[in-house]
């Protein structure tokens, strides 16, 4: 989501070709979730210059297009698979998860499906997986299953903390719009593996976005400690500070932990001149 129309020329220089966009916003935040890849998968010369406008530190979590998850439900994937992978090998080490967002209806009757297809991924791609069928959330046993087929194949499940989002009814028409839009699960922090991936959505109000988020910064800072290398992804429902509130949230976690590398500079919206 790097060409967001609410962050040109206010965060990120306007016009910019499309071989410089994920280039300047790689100097707000060094990482990005891949969504466009849902919806097609692009060709291996796009993914080559997204390549050419990161550094290979630079982490990009493609999901799975939709025909494997929505779809056809993880069955009867090889060959849209085979192209998807072979479209982003140009990434190489910036491909740091490959995202399987799946559909409220995979419930926990699908588990053997989900462990099937984990099993078939070659081991050069680790995967994280979002589910958002209640059950996982409010059923111990089917939260245990899911959570031991995703160990058993070294993949980390993904949490997206949408109740800040859902504490108290919308103020605005980006609110009203992901309040029919976005999954309302319950809270989930545990990670699986060394690298933990969350995906937080807060409000409109900077405010009421960060207060939200304290308790991630705690667990954060926890996981940090511990060894691990999470990576935190912060939404608004208009996301147009998102950037911003990115590094906030960054900011914080490096007030109580100094040795953490700071973010990169933002590249300036305008030209720097000497008077």
């Amino acid at each position: 989501m790097w060409t967001h129309k609410a962050w040109q020329g206010r965060l990120l220089a306007h016009p910019l070709p499309a071989e410089e966009r994920l280039r300047h916003y790689a100097g707000w935040c060094d990482a990005v979730e891949g969504n466009t890849t849902f919806y097609a998968t692009p060709t291996r010369d796009t993914v080559a210059s997204w390549a050419r406008q990161t550094d290979e530190s630079f982490r990009i979590v493609p999901k799975l297009p939709k025909v494997v998850t929505h779809e056809r439900r993880l069955t009867d994937v090889t060959d849209p698979m085979r192209a998807f992978l072979d479209a982003i090998e140009p990434l190489g080490p910036r491909a740091h998860a490959l995202w399987v967002q799946l559909p409220q209806s995979f419930a926990p009757t699908d588990v053997p499906t989900l462990a099937r297809f984990l099993r078939r991924m070659p081991s050069n791609h680790r995967c994280a997986v979002e589910v958002r069928h209640p059950e996982f959330f409010t059923d111990a046993r089917a939260a245990l299953g899911l959570a031991e087929a995703l160990a058993q194949a070294g993949a980390e499940w993904v949490p997206f903390d949408t109740t800040t989002f859902f504490a108290s009814p919308p103020t605005s028409d980006a609110e009203r719009d992901a309040w029919v839009k976005k999954p309302r699960t319950p809270l989930r922090t545990e990670a699986l593996t060394d690298q933990p991936i969350v995906r937080y959505l807060g409000r409109d109000d900077p405010d009421r976005t960060v207060d939200g988020w304290q308790r991630w910064v705690d667990i954060t800072v926890d996981w940090l400690r511990e060894g691990r290398s999470p990576t935190v992804f912060i939404h608004t429902p208009d996301n147009a500070q998102a950037p911003t509130l990115a590094r906030r949230f960054h900011d914080e976690v490096r007030a109580r932990l100094p040795e953490l590398a700071p973010l990169p500079r933002p590249i300036p919206v305008e030209p720097t001149t000497l008077f």
